[in-house]
Formats: structure tokens, C-alpha cells, sequence
């Protein structure tokens, strides 16, 4: 129904936004895990959305990318993977991670996101396998680093979190979030993100 949205941040929630597009509040919900990377309350973006109809509700699901729409679209495909467990998985990893984690037949990490069971799991790398290549999944893995990380003091910053052993995606989210809030400089978004983390 709708390609995306492209307006004004208005609030966030806990698996949702609310984006302010020609005087209309869209209620889209969003990956969770993904909402503290948006930019502050205010701010205009643009959000790639789906639209789900069923007998009781009609729902927008929006992401940041069309990459990860694209993703969420395949998931719903598969028997068994409603929007909730599609939108969980990309709250719980980025689109590259779940490519590769299909590549590897690695049910474990895609058991991480909430609703998915083994069962599920195995059902998604069985459909999906064939659809996702190696190159697609490290190359756009690479390509979010650098979207999300366009400043040499969150580059930085992540770069000494992971060696402190957070997780690259933990380091990522909290160097983001200190350089929203204001940290200018390597040493003062890492002690930021330290408080996120």
C-alpha cells in the first residue's frame, strides 16, 4: 500500500514510532532493537514500510532501510513467520546477520530473537538458504558499519568497546546513542556509550 513514509519523527515507543507525514500521525511499528538508532524526536526521516491486512487490524511495519524491508518481506514468506517473528528477528540482528547466520544453517542465533523456535528457525534456512548469497550478506554488513558509523569517534569508539568485548551491534547502538546526545571526540563518545552499555 504505502513504499515508505518520509516525515517528521514524532515520538518512539517501545516497538514503535510515530511518524508525522502531511498533518497525518503514522503509527508504524518498528524493530525494537533498532528504534535507538533513529535520530531525536524531531527530526525527519524516511521509513520503508509494509503494510499487513488482516480480518481484525491493519498494521504498518517500517524499517530503516529497504534492505531490511526486503528481508522482513521474505521472512513473512515462509510458513509459519508472521510479522511479529519477522520484525523480532530484525530487532535482535541486522539483515546481514540473519543472511549469515541462513548461510551457516546456524539455528542458534536466529533462536535469539523472541517467538522464533528451533522448529521455525530451520524452517527459515531451509526456505531461505537458495535466496542469500555470501557476498550480498558481507557486503551489506559492511555497508551498515559504515552507514551507521560515519564519524571517525564512533568508529573509534566501537572499534574499543568490541576489543573490550561488547558485541559489535551492542557498540555500534550505545557509540550512536553518545553522539546524539552531544559526545564530540573519540574519548568522550566511548565514556557515552560506556553509560548505554
Amino acid at each position: 500500500m504505502y513504499a515508505y513514509i518520509k516525515g517528521i519523527l514524532a515520538a518512539k515507543k517501545a516497538d514503535r514510532i510515530i511518524v508525522e507525514a502531511g498533518g497525518i500521525g503514522y503509527n508504524v511499528f518498528f524493530p525494537a532493537g533498532r528504534i535507538m538508532l533513529l535520530p531525536k524526536n524531531g527530526s525527519e526521516i524516511t521509513v520503508y514500510t509494509y503494510t499487513s491486512v488482516r480480518e481484525d487490524a491493519i498494521k504498518l511495519y517500517g524499517f530503516a532501510s529497504e534492505d531490511d524491508l526486503e528481508l522482513f518481506i521474505q521472512l513473512t514468506g515462509v510458513s509459519g513467520v508472521g510479522p511479529k517473528a519477522a520484525q523480532a528477528l530484525l530487532s535482535e540482528l541486522t539483515a546481514s546477520e540473519i543472511r549469515i547466520a541462513i548461510l551457516g544453517e546456524d539455528t542458534k542465533t536466529l533462536c535469539k530473537a523472541q517467538g522464533v523456535a528451533k522448529k521455525t528457525a530451520e524452517r527459515i534456512i531451509v526456505d531461505l538458504k537458495g535466496r542469500v548469497s555470501v557476498e550480498d550478506a558481507v557486503g551489506l554488513e559492511i555497508a551498515d558499519m559504515k552507514e551507521e558509523a560515519t564519524d571517525d569517534a564512533v568508529v573509534e569508539a566501537v572499534e574499543a568497546l568490541t576489543a573490550l568485548g561488547y558485541s559489535a551491534k551492542e557498540a555500534r547502538a550505545a557509540a550512536l546513542k553518545a553522539k546524539e546526545d552531544g559526545a564530540d571526540g573519540s574519548e568522550a563518545v566511548l565514556k557515552g556509550a560506556l553509560r548505554y552499555l
